[in-house]
């Protein structure tokens, strides 16, 4: 298989896009995992599965790629736009609305993560710089493979799926550093502090200035020509902006990857982010795939056969670790162990940049060309087993939301059931709340309800009885035993929800004392017609308190105007009471109202 081409590696192209074409439907319809598919297809095709053979049978020439050279321009491609499309999702909007998630447990994440698995790598190697390395590299998750899992599960929008993208942003954001890194640690010479200090320098400056003369550059380019909305003139953009910026970087003395990362983020800041998305959309699962099966062309499957229970205790110990830490994050940052645990489980893989990274490093003299093979190989291994973890993880995260919910439930109905007896408040805002006080501080017990959910877990959270649930629905009244609660206050807003849950309360408890407030002298009729003890309007004492300040301030004495208020209420009373009731209520009207004389001014 020695034929050349006019262009070169024809065949490994047509050979991919052939493997793309059959793969990316096959794939999706058995409902596999693609980047686990890519990595499988090329370890079996690659140079260190099938491809061996081609030299003694003629036609798996055709089928495999036998020389890793004939990939590597492909590898390259492949990293690039990877790097390009993470740098798409990096906006400053993004990371600003969950920055805490992002710079606190994302970066508490990687530097935990890293310094267990460097000690662990320098007990092992002996060499601080390829501890550093490894550590770093391998504290890294694949955003790729978990942000895949997470849309299938539709979890992205979720506490957890919030909280594991934040930490995927940290990483991918985490890797400049991490080139930079490489690049000042391969160079020699000097100390290692000086020389790191020195390449973060020269790189900082770098990266700024293509960032700023970039975003001059770029962003004018795409307003000028985009107004023609011709799509082969703005995809021959975003392919300028990506190689371009690609090339920048390289002459710059940093990765071309970087390069690509930088462009995306680029563009990202624009109003032609959105734009660019859907450009890109339909060759993201190439370009992906062409970058995993260049991954899976790398690993050596034959040191599977020759190390397995190394391999195992590598692949299982590096999941144990991250996910114990990111497990300990997601539970300091508010959520509950089964969601923290599956979160774990999620994210305890290894990350796509290993690849990318243990190949410089290894060009670098970094990492032992053995050493590195091995950790690749661990990383793709790790990946391939994160899917059934994940689900693992799922399962516990269910399991546990269910038990903590039964068990809450068990709580709610016993503190129901020793609510009994009580006073029973519906309707917990500004008024509930201010009887709530009153009755507390003299020692008698209450059990409110309450329909927003927010506000109810804002107040169990402050200790408070107050349960959600409506009011008027008999099967919640009778878990507190309504029928013998001292009194019935309702204190809702909502005139229509007030009258339904009196109508709701006087039908199945009749002897209850009910007293509601109301909001004007309408309402009010309309809630002692339906069954209330006592009607309060709000209006109605708000006037006659502000009446009574007034006449106050005439000069009449406070015992006075204390009996003409009251006597102005009384007579707003006996008025109910004849327009709710006007058979019955005369009588008792006249003889329990009386007008006290008018004030002697």
């Amino acid at each position: 298989m020695q034929e050349q081409h006019a262009f070169p590696h024809l065949r490994e192209i047509l050979l991919f896009l052939a493997l793309a074409g059959i793969l990316i439907p096959t794939l999706a319809r058995l409902r596999i995992n693609q980047v686990l598919g890519f990595l499988a297809v090329g370890a079996a095709l690659g140079p260190f599965g099938l491809g061996l053979f081609a030299a003694d049978i003629a036609w798996l020439g055709y089928l495999t790629f036998p020389r890793a050279e004939g990939v590597v321009a492909l590898a390259e491609l492949g990293v690039m736009f990877l790097m390009f499309m993470i740098g798409l999702e990096l906006s400053a909007a993004r990371l600003w609305a969950l920055r805490h998630w992002v710079f606190g447990a994302g970066t508490a994440q990687v530097l935990v993560s890293a310094l267990l698995l460097g000690s662990i790598t320098w007990l092992m190697v002996g060499r601080v710089d390829t501890a550093i390395v490894i550590g770093l590299v391998l504290s890294l998750s694949s955003t790729a493979v978990v942000m895949q899992l997470m849309t299938a599960q539709h979890s992205t929008a979720t506490p957890l799926g919030q909280a594991s993208f934040s930490i995927l942003m940290l990483q991918d954001l985490a890797v400049v550093p991490l080139l930079i890194l490489i690049g000042a640690m391969g160079g020699g010479g000097a100390s290692l502090g000086t020389l790191v200090a020195i390449a973060m320098a020269k790189a900082g400056v770098a990266i700024a200035l293509i960032y700023l003369v970039g975003g001059r550059v770029v962003h004018p380019l795409f307003r000028a020509f985009a107004r023609h909305r011709q799509p082969d003139v703005f995809m021959a953009l975003i392919l300028l902006t990506t190689l371009g910026i690609a090339a920048l970087s390289a002459a710059a003395g940093l990765s071309m990857a970087l390069g690509a990362l930088i462009a995306g983020v680029l563009l990202a800041e624009t109003e032609f982010k959105h734009e660019v998305e859907l450009m890109v959309e339909p060759f993201k699962g190439l370009l992906m795939g062409l970058f995993f099966m260049t991954v899976g062309m790398g690993m050596d499957v034959r040191q599977i056969a020759s190390a397995p229970l190394w391999l195992a205790a590598t692949v299982f110990g590096l999941i144990g670790i991250k996910a114990c830490v990111v497990a300990i994050l997601f539970k300091l940052g508010g959520l509950s162990w089964g969601r923290a645990v599956e979160g774990g489980l999620l994210l305890g893989q290894g990350g796509e940049f290993a690849f990318i990274v243990i190949g410089y490093a290894t060009a670098g003299k970094l990492v032992d060309p053995a050493l590195g093979q091995m950790i690749m190989l661990a990383v793709g291994l790790s990946l391939f087993v994160t899917p059934p973890l994940a689900r693992f993880g799922r399962a516990i995260g269910e399991r546990w939301e269910t038990t903590q919910q039964h068990a809450a439930a068990l709580l709610e109905h016993a503190q129901l059931d020793s609510a009994r007896g009580h006073i029973i408040i519906a309707g917990f805002g500004r008024v509930g709340r201010q009887l709530a006080k009153l009755l507390t501080e003299q020692g008698i017990a209450f059990v409110a309800f309450e329909n927003d959910a927010r506000l109810v877990a804002e107040l169990r959270a402050e200790g408070l009885p107050v349960f959600f649930g409506d009011a008027s629905r008999a099967e919640l009244l009778r878990r507190v035993d309504a029928g013998s609660a001292t009194a019935i206050v309702l204190t809702m807003d909502h005139a229509a929800s007030a009258l339904h849950a009196v109508r709701g309360i006087r039908r199945e408890f009749p002897e209850v004392r009910l007293y509601a407030r109301s909001r004007d002298e309408k309402h009010a009729c309309a809630l002692k017609q339906a069954g209330a003890t006592l009607v309060v309007p709000e209006t109605l004492e708000a006037s006659l308190q502000l009446s009574a300040f007034v006449l106050e301030a005439t000069g009449i004495s406070a015992a006075h105007v204390d009996v003409i208020v009251d006597a102005e209420r009384d007579l707003f009373l006996a008025r109910l009471a004849n327009q709710s009731d006007p058979a019955s209520a005369a009588h008792g009207a006249s003889a329990s109202v009386k007008r006290p004389p008018p004030p002697m001014l």
